[in-house]
């Protein structure tokens, strides 16, 4: 085989270098300074030492891999999972909690260049109420994978248990497995996605191929042994009901009714008491008229609504708006309206919003909120709470509303996802007088 010459090919021998990691990004990668640029290690933490090999070196910063640790850190913890490290679920059970709280919080802060006031956290384990389980037939062997996904790779990592769901969900994994082992279609299953709802347990089942009565049979048996809501989707978009009744979740004492695949935060505890922290934020009056965008299916919307004279909800996805409208109903709140709107277009001509609003809530998607902004500042509330999963788009966001007449006064982080690198946050911008 004729082998050409490219510039671009690179020939380096790996260097071995002793660094002492001095902070830890929100990824739980330790991060050390070498040639005057950042070195991520991962599996290294602030105060320790170790032979690293670099693996990387860019411009900017360079990434490396330990070789031999050195020292061990007060606050290394033994990881509860046997799979971690190689599932790529957790990255941080290495840590110990008080430091990926103070890590995350320290990298928040730095972003958007204000104090993080504090943490809003429940349990740390056992806290995922929703899980999606990879299913994969392995002819060779004649067993079924059934897991998460490998760091950076589209293989299954097997799980019998997992120390971050609840434990309802964690300990149907084991009888889950034999149950699907034994189905004829076993080779024809996609996932299996697992929801604790407030009722019990919930499991979608996707398939691609038709289920025999001999498998339809064995399914319906382990979802009355289990005392589970069974959902099956031999197409992704369709999803036949099997057995169990329609699931729901309380919100601050409301019930909310969703849909299996719609989106809920999968952290309960801490949803609660964000959505508490964001109605004291907010110093909701009984005269106040709120606004929530990105609302989906109420959330936020009815406990606002218990409060208020008057609340919108307004949302993209036209299903959620039908949700919403449900559980106002039947929340017996009747100063709750919810709109389907594009909020990347400027939605402040139309008739619902001509009164105005004195509080807005919202809480968008990964990509932010960069088309709502402006709309927020015409409004003119007295006061914005902003909930984020992303940070960058965050503070891009806040730079809009700071033109627009507002102050960032108080941020906290939501320990949503503990364990993990996910980093999601709470803000309260005010209206300069």
């Amino acid at each position: 085989m004729a082998q050409f010459y490219s510039a671009k090919r690179r020939v380096t021998t790996r260097q071995i270098i002793t660094v002492t990691v001095n902070d830890l990004d929100s990824f739980g990668q330790g991060v050390a300074r070498h040639n005057g640029k950042a070195l991520f290690i991962p599996d290294l933490l602030p105060q320790e030492s170790a032979e690293v090999t670099i693996v990387e070196d860019k411009k900017q910063y360079a990434r490396g891999r330990v070789t031999r640790r050195l020292t061990s850190s007060p606050q290394r913890e033994t990881p509860r999972c046997p799979y971690f490290g190689v599932c790529g679920g957790c990255q941080q059970q290495h840590a110990s909690v008080e430091l990926q709280q103070r890590s995350k919080s320290a990298a928040l802060s730095h972003l958007m260049k204000h104090e993080v006031s504090g943490v809003i956290a429940d349990r740390p384990w056992g806290y995922r109420r929703r899980a999606r389980l990879s299913l994969r037939y392995q002819p060779k062997t004649q067993r079924l994978q059934m897991g998460f996904r490998k760091t950076a790779s589209n293989d299954i990592v097997d799980v019998d248990r997992c120390p971050i769901l609840t434990p309802r969900l964690e300990a149907l994994l084991p009888r889950l497995r034999e149950c699907l082992s034994d189905l004829q279609g076993v080779r024809h299953l996609g996932h299996a996605e697992l929801v604790l709802a407030g009722g019990g347990p919930l499991m979608i089942l996707r398939h691609t191929a038709p289920l025999s009565a001999r498998d339809r049979e064995k399914l319906e048996r382990f979802s009355q042994s289990e005392e589970l809501s069974l959902f099956l989707a031999p197409f992704s978009e369709i999803l036949e009901t099997v057995s169990g009744e329609a699931p729901w979740y309380e919100s601050n004492g409301l019930r909310l009714g969703f849909s299996p695949r719609d989106f809920i935060q999968v952290n309960d505890g801490v949803n609660q008491l964000m959505v508490a922290r964001a109605l004291e934020w907010l110093d909701v009056q009984p005269d106040d008229r709120v606004l929530d965008l990105f609302c989906g299916m109420g959330n936020f919307t009815l406990p606002l609504a218990r409060l208020a004279a008057e609340v919108v909800g307004v949302e993209g996805v036209p299903a959620l708006v039908e949700k919403g409208r449900e559980n106002a109903r039947r929340n017996a709140l009747h100063n709750v309206t919810f709109f389907h709107e594009n909020l990347a277009e400027d939605v402040t001509a139309q008739p619902w919003a001509k009164q105005g609003f004195s509080k807005v809530l919202l809480d968008p998607a990964r990509a932010g909120a960069a088309g709502a902004m402006a709309q927020i500042g015409k409004l003119r509330p007295g006061r914005v709470v902003y909930v984020s999963c992303n940070p960058a788009t965050l503070a891009r966001d806040s730079e809009a509303l700071t033109g627009a007449g507002y102050q960032l006064s108080r941020l906290v982080m939501l320990d949503m996802f503990p364990h993990t690198g996910h980093l999601e946050s709470m803000a309260l911008f005010e209206r300069r007088s």
